[in-house]
């Protein structure tokens, strides 16, 4: 994931025995910042690129500031809430709400109804 100014690529490695959280400078290249402290995977930057999200251990959406934006520091990860199974699609809106599919409850869809040419039921 491409950080919102272009300098910066968020990925999961598992260079470890788990998935973790990595930073790195973008397209230059550079030395990588570990973000992650006990695993994580599917990375998002917040729209403003104040905030790195991702996925931690045990589910849980995981939020660690951006520190200094030329060096690119990060604070220690907060857990924000329990995330549903299907959140490895999420996306972050402008305005910080978190966008997560859900999956249906209901083991069969309901039936969908097309109506064609509308408007002329409407004239009689």
């Amino acid at each position: 994931m491409i950080s919102p100014d272009g300098h910066w690529i968020a990925y999961q490695a598992n260079e470890t025995a788990r998935y973790e959280v990595y930073v790195q400078p973008f397209p230059s290249g550079g030395a990588k910042r570990q973000v992650s402290t006990e695993g994580g995977t599917w990375p998002r930057w917040s729209k403003d690129g104040r905030e790195l999200y991702f996925i931690g251990m045990g589910g849980k959406m995981m939020a660690a500031a951006v520190i200094g934006a030329a060096s690119l520091d990060f604070g220690v990860p907060k857990a924000l809430f329990s995330a549903p199974a299907a959140a490895s699609g999420y996306d972050v809106s402008k305005d910080g709400r978190f966008l997560i599919p859900v999956e249906s409850q209901e083991s069969a869809s309901p039936p969908l109804t097309v109506v064609l040419n509308w408007q002329a039921g409407l004239k009689k």
